[in-house]
């Protein structure tokens, strides 16, 4: 009975780092991409929705929509004057939104017949991304720098069923000398953009890949070195096999992590702001997972369903997004 009963107890104690979940916003709505500003939680969503919830008073909330289309946007960036976020399906329009008015514009389209939008990053005030399915099995970025909008000029050829997933915004990450793009389906590998050089390189991995629904589906970068990928068969969530793992020499190579000892189909992971990739953080339709040792255990902390993505507030506070709602968890440590 000791070992069953140390178990139990180390579950529970675990279990007590949630002090709170709060649902602060709610609507009719699907919502896979936040970002966070001004103390408010900002998100874009279905039915062409945008806007911001107030993180200190929920009834401090606002939302506004940016086409009288029903668009369904999956992404959203931001820099430091405004937001952009980009709807899925052909064509795609490129919308900035002024961060203190909120009035809005459509700076660029994309009317490509396979145009659907995966994320859209920024990797400073500068310079951003944006990540798309494409019709000639090359990959395609398009790329916002310095106020001028095009298309990222690159030799790489995507392999047959190659693709990506707009399940959080989230399989775009950077560091100041890397941008990575992480791919999933029948094939799922890393491509890594080198700034100084202005080329790519690709990387196999691991990941669990093959059928169209497989593949990594997140990933989030301490460093030019440190990074994690999450991700699974959204087709088969209680799997889990090969759908988490970890590198340390900046995507060159991955290590499977808790293979079969994990809570399945997850679809973000973000890494705990100041614990240097120690602890992170994620999130599947049927599950909120927590990790303290840098991505190679993990315990579920919660059953809560229906939550796509999910980003740190600060060291004590997650906000998450999904189906119809937003909610604030705070952990005590």
């Amino acid at each position: 009975m000791l070992p069953l009963l140390f178990s139990f107890l180390g579950i529970f104690s675990f279990s007590q780092k949630i002090e709170s979940l709060e649902t602060i916003f709610n609507d009719k709505i699907s919502i896979r991409a936040l970002e966070i500003y001004d103390n408010k939680v900002w998100y874009s969503g279905t039915d062409s929705k945008f806007g911001f919830v107030d993180l200190k008073n929920s009834k401090n909330q606002k939302q506004i929509k940016l086409s009288d289309e029903k668009l369904q946007f999956r992404t959203l960036a931001q820099d430091e004057n405004s937001f952009y976020a980009v709807n899925i399906e052909s064509p795609a329009h490129f919308f900035t939104i002024d961060k203190k008015s909120l009035k809005y514009q459509n700076g660029f389209s994309d009317v490509s017949k396979a145009a659907f939008y995966d994320a859209f990053h920024f990797v400073n005030n500068k310079l951003a991304f944006a990540f798309s399915d494409t019709d000639d099995n090359r990959l395609k970025l398009t790329m916002y720098k310095n106020g001028e909008w095009s298309f990222f000029s690159n030799n790489i050829k995507l392999n047959e069923g190659e693709a990506a997933f707009a399940a959080s915004n989230t399989n775009i990450a950077s560091s100041k000398k890397y941008l990575w793009v992480a791919t999933g389906g029948k094939s799922s590998r890393i491509l890594r953009l080198n700034f100084k050089t202005n080329k790519f390189e690709i990387f196999n991995t691991p990941f669990i890949q093959g059928e169209s629904s497989q593949g990594m589906y997140s990933i989030d970068f301490l460093d030019d070195k440190f990074g994690v990928a999450v991700g699974g068969d959204y087709t088969k969530q209680d799997a889990n096999i090969n759908n988490i793992a970890t590198t340390n020499d900046g995507g060159e190579t991955w290590q499977i992590q808790a293979s079969g000892q994990n809570a399945g189909y997850t679809t973000c992971v973000k890494i705990k702001p100041n614990s240097k990739g120690k602890e992170m953080i994620s999130v599947g339709d049927q599950h909120i997972s927590y990790s303290s040792d840098f991505g190679k255990t993990w315990t579920k902390i919660s059953e809560e369903r229906g939550f796509f993505v999910c980003e740190w507030v600060n060291e004590n506070t997650v906000v998450f997004a999904g189906k119809d709602r937003i909610s604030l968890m705070k952990l005590k440590f």
